[in-house]
């Protein structure tokens, strides 16, 4: 009795063994490599994870086992870095042609360069971008020209690539004031049938959007799969039959996907994927030797020790835009005292290295990683009316979004507030050197000039604040930092959470 059933069994397997291979052979097998939000070439972590050389030897890898494979970005590269504020987002191009990446969305960051900077930059990519709701309204079309969509042809099938960019960018970024981003659901639903119009039967969506947006995209629009990027975190979910992946920022892991077409209705018949970790057991392809040389003596400056930690520094970017952080205190800390102001206010999105720093040295690299923008920290007097209205907005999608960057840290101040309650009514309590705020009541602040000029992370509520220091004559936030690291005793620093922030549900 055993007996026949090992056999029968067997001949199962062996029945699904057969049938798997028959219906993969009427299959065209597509590989795609993807990893966003990556803002530098190097390893993250002292060394262990990430590291562009690294992925290049996974990407020859897949090649060689498949070599109908493509290298997708989720957007986010040229901005914010260390480098990017010597380079201008040069070093990340000569990156990703080394690498071999096929096809990148926009994120909003791409946006913090100039137009004529992108511009260049895409002139000098050996890949195409794509972002088909970001238009020029100068000239009323795409901007810098690129495809509406791109259709590549694999072994008789073709495949459909979209690239489609958050909404919020103009408040997270410096989108310049002629660009603007149009509705993605919008663009999806009058694109994505001219791509099946022209063949185009499996389509596969490029985003920088939050989570939510993909699931809202995935339900208004027919794609197959999407792979996107923004949160900074290894994601998956799906919506209306359509799945969708994002991996951690900075190339810690690279996700792989095996599409298996039909080759008869070039329809997605299947499909496998796996998370790849990006770490130290990986060796450096040499062939990406060349990119680190030419920028070796930047690397080498940054390098330089500029003071230490006796604590863990979180400064993760999922801590920093959800609940008060050590990092945001010294920080918000360091922008009230240097400019004698009653409240130092950081947005927890100009915080961006996403690490911890386990105790020890901290470099100019660290430093210039933590806050990597070079915004001026201006001094400004509001009313207490206008600050409850500042309070209210910074933590107005800490449930939707659970990772916005307006979210505030802050020094000085103290507040309680219910992710349960309505936007605009979820402060309980503020109080300003250990007093109630008071509506009518004047309070300085210290921030960054792109909240209060450019009205950064939706913050427009600074618009009629009175300057008291303006940005010419303000200093820059690294540089406020790093002297606030220098100035602590033996130049070393322990900040620690002290329940400035209180969240309710």
């Amino acid at each position: 009795m055993n007996v026949m059933l090992i056999k029968n069994c067997l001949a199962l397997v062996l029945f699904f063994l057969i049938s798997s291979f028959a219906a993969k052979a009427q299959t065209v097998h597509v590989t795609i490599l993807h990893v966003n939000d990556t803002y530098q070439f190097t390893p993250v972590e002292g060394g262990k994870l990430g590291g562009l050389a690294r992925v290049l030897t996974i990407r020859k890898e897949a090649l060689q086992e498949n070599p109908n494979t493509l290298f997708t970005l989720g957007g986010d590269t040229l901005s914010p870095s260390v480098e990017t504020r010597t380079y201008r987002g040069a070093q990340m191009i000569d990156a990703w042609n080394a690498v071999g990446l096929d096809l990148a969305v926009f994120g909003n960051h791409e946006f913090d360069l100039k137009s004529a900077e992108l511009l260049q930059r895409m002139k000098e990519s050996k890949f195409t971008w794509l972002g088909a709701n970001v238009v020029d309204t100068k000239t009323g079309k795409l901007f810098a020209d690129t495809p509406p969509f791109i259709i590549r042809e694999i072994g008789g099938v073709k495949i459909g690539f979209i690239g489609l960019l958050l909404p919020e960018t103009k408040e997270t970024s410096s989108m310049e004031a002629h660009l603007k981003v149009t509705d993605y659901c919008a663009v999806a639903q009058d694109l994505i049938p001219k791509m099946r119009a022209a063949g185009a039967n499996t389509v596969i969506g490029l985003t920088h959007l939050f989570m939510s947006q993909d699931k809202r995209l995935a339900a208004c629009a027919d794609f197959d799969l999407i792979l996107g990027g923004h949160e900074h975190t290894l994601l998956q979910s799906s919506a209306n039959g359509t799945p969708i992946f994002k991996m951690t920022a900075d190339a810690r892991e690279v996700g792989k996907f095996d599409l298996y077409i039909d080759k008869k209705t070039g329809r997605l018949a299947s499909m496998d994927w796996k998370i790849i970790p990006v770490n130290d057991t990986i060796p450096d392809a040499p062939e990406f030797a060349p990119v680190v040389a030419k920028y070796s003596d930047l690397l080498k400056q940054l390098a330089v020790p500029v003071g230490s930690t006796s604590v863990t520094l979180d400064a993760l970017s999922y801590s920093s835009r959800t609940k008060e952080t050590n990092v945001g205190n010294f920080v918000a800390d360091a922008y009230r005292k240097v400019t004698n102001a009653d409240i130092g206010l950081v947005n927890g999105g100009s915080i961006r290295a996403d690490l911890v720093y386990n105790p020890g040295v901290l470099t100019k690299r660290d430093v210039l990683s933590i806050l990597p923008f070079n915004n001026p920290i201006v001094k400004v007097e509001i009313t207490g009316k206008t600050l409850m209205e500042i309070l209210e907005h910074g933590v107005a999608r800490s449930r939707e979004d659970n990772e916005p960057g307006r979210f505030p840290q802050v020094s000085g101040l103290k507040f309680t507030f219910d992710a349960s309650k309505l936007p605009g009514q979820r402060v309980t309590e503020a109080t300003v050197g250990g007093k109630p705020v008071k509506d009518d009541a004047k309070y300085t602040l210290a921030t960054s000039d792109f909240l209060v000029s450019r009205g950064g992370d939706g913050y427009t509520m600074f618009k009629d604040a009175k300057i008291l220091i303006p940005a010419e004559q303000a200093q820059k936030d690294s540089g406020v930092f790093e002297q606030a690291i220098k100035a602590s005793p033996n130049a070393t620093i322990s900040p620690k959470v002290e329940g400035r922030i209180a969240r309710i549900n």
